[in-house]
């Protein structure tokens, strides 16, 4: 699969309560949004160009400028969520691999105060579109 609009969303698609966020925004965007996983082969690719060790601590809205993580993400997916010009899109439906005990309390209280913790904002220097 390639990148056929932008902006994306990349998220942690080995993570239960990640896999949930991301439901819950694709329900409010209402597929206007492509959404990878991390460990997709395209998400590999993306992380690989594009961003850097901090990749795999946040989800990250990423638009032909610029890579926003994290909170820094929040504002630009609520203004996408809101605009009336994108279109839909088929979203990837990626598989929830998770290997520790991702339904636990715990592990919502680690994902959910990682969303608010983390932030991030990366320039793009590459055409996201030959990714």
């Amino acid at each position: 699969m390639e990148i056929e609009q932008l902006p994306i969303i990349l998220f942690d698609n080995q993570c239960y309560w990640c896999e949930k966020f991301m439901k819950f925004t694709n329900f409010f965007a209402r597929n206007k949004i492509p959404i990878i996983g991390h460990y997709s082969n395209l998400g590999v690719k993306i992380r690989n160009k594009i961003l850097d060790e901090t990749a795999l601590d946040m989800f990250w809205f990423i638009d032909k400028n610029t890579a926003y993580g994290g909170r820094a993400a929040l504002l630009p997916l609520i203004k996408i969520i809101l605009s009336k010009k994108t279109k839909k899109v088929k979203n990837t439906k990626v598989k929830n691999e998770c290997q520790q005990n991702c339904k636990t309390v715990k592990a919502f209280v680690l994902r959910t105060s990682s969303l608010f913790l983390n932030s991030k904002t990366i320039k793009i220097n590459v055409d996201v579109n030959q990714l």
